[in-house]
């Protein structure tokens, strides 16, 4: 498969989940009245930026969604290692686990050529951030692997997409609401 473009229809992908089990991309939209719903994909749970990120979605999650909108994060990680992380505290978002890295690689998420790409950017700003808050935890999938977002309407039809340039270059939450209550605002990469 290509990279995914604006315009393209989304693969309705099968997944698991650390709580739900299985689901599908479908399966999502049809669970909530979603307008647009956005398909994070960052690093791992250990990563201290993906915490950091995923602390600040769970954090504003209703003002995220309040415009209709919804949204998950795709983790290299096993269930397994979610669910000893985050114990019973269940987010109020769905996150998807590939730890075999099938959805990356359908995808063609690449991984960073090196550290430098993959730290470029504010990436090391956004790192200091986060270290004062989380700490690294254990390693998973591809060390160097980069993020992208993509956000999709109630057809599957993607109204965004984002490959990410570097480790940290995925919308905070007053972007990703935006995101979701406006479509596609920003030029596709």
């Amino acid at each position: 498969m290509a990279r995914l473009q604006q315009g393209n229809r989304m693969p309705d992908f099968k997944f698991c989940t650390p709580y739900a089990g299985e689901g599908s991309v479908r399966g999502l939209m049809e669970d909530g009245p979603y307008h647009r719903f956005a398909f994070i994909f960052l690093r791992y749970y250990g990563c201290t930026l993906c915490q950091y990120d995923m602390h600040r979605y769970t954090e504003t999650y209703s003002e995220i969604t309040a415009g209709g909108g919804g949204f998950c994060v795709v983790l290299q990680s096993g269930p397994e290692t979610v669910r000893r992380e985050l114990g019973e505290n269940v987010l109020p978002y769905t996150v998807i686990c590939d730890p075999e890295r099938r959805l990356y690689e359908a995808l063609e998420i690449q991984p960073a050529a090196d550290s430098g790409q993959l730290m470029g950017g504010d990436t090391l700003a956004k790192v200091a951030e986060a270290r004062k808050w989380f700490t690294h935890k254990e390693y998973e999938g591809e060390e160097l692997q980069m993020p992208a977002v993509f956000v999709v309407d109630r057809e599957l039809r993607l109204t965004y997409v984002k490959y990410g340039e570097n480790a940290g270059d995925v919308p905070g939450p007053e972007e990703l609401k935006k995101l979701l209550e406006m479509g596609a605002e920003k030029e596709t990469r």
